[in-house]
């Protein structure tokens, strides 16, 4: 009987860390698919996950997760970034290259963090928005 319960709950990590591995694969699998690190407004946390932008929205998905629903979905016209820095003493969670971006939402401010290769396509896209009327 035990033995039954110790395979069946081996199994059952096996199928979940193979769903894990095959969601992430897929997020970052697609066009314009980023690492980027999300902390939301009176958070002290940075949040890892795989962030698409493209179109009108940027959709994040939390990298331990299992959920195939974006966690944060940012208009492109409701992003306005506000400021650029590096991290700092309070941002242990992110690697010494990636670059923090300070931007003001619909939700409030939030931070959000990437490489310094990322940062580049992410303000064109931010800044091609079309105009609001």
């Amino acid at each position: 009987m035990t033995t039954a319960l110790l395979v069946l709950a081996g199994v059952l990590v096996v199928v979940l860390v193979v769903a894990f591995l095959i969601r992430r694969r897929f997020l970052l699998s697609g066009l314009g698919a980023v690492t980027m690190w999300l902390r939301p407004a009176g958070s002290s946390r940075w949040s890892v996950g795989v962030a698409w932008y493209g179109g009108d929205a940027l959709l994040w998905y939390r990298a331990v997760s299992l959920s195939v629903r974006p966690q944060q979905r940012l208009c492109r016209t409701e992003v306005h970034v506000e400021s650029r820095r590096g991290p700092g003493r309070d941002d242990v969670a992110l690697p010494d290259d990636a670059v923090v971006l300070r931007c003001d939402t619909n939700r409030g401010p939030t931070e959000l963090a990437m490489d310094l290769s990322t940062v580049t396509g992410f303000l064109s896209w931010v800044e091609s928005a079309p105009p609001i009327r």
